[in-house]
């Protein structure tokens, strides 16, 4: 399964962000549900306002059972297991 451009290109600005050390965890509230979301931000500034870009919220529970590798590769790799 190839990892599609854009998601590659978001990668990179978080690899950025992180190195630089503008990253933060931001406590915000999921639109549709309502629920807490705890979401990984990069940020930036822009003309004296902080600019909070998200990439991905961190998830809820373990995350070993909520996702799987690509199905291509479930056979050889091991199953992980969370703690």
């Amino acid at each position: 399964m190839a990892i599609p451009d854009h998601h590659r290109t978001n990668f990179d600005t978080l690899l950025r962000a992180a190195a630089q050390g503008h990253l933060a965890l931001v406590e915000c509230t999921d639109a549709a549900t309502g629920a807490p979301r705890y979401v990984l931000c990069a940020v930036s500034r822009d003309k004296g306002d902080y600019v909070l870009t998200p990439f991905g919220h961190l998830c809820d529970g373990n995350p070993f059972e909520a996702y799987r590798p690509p199905a291509e590769d479930a056979a050889r790799l091991p199953r992980a297991t969370g703690s």
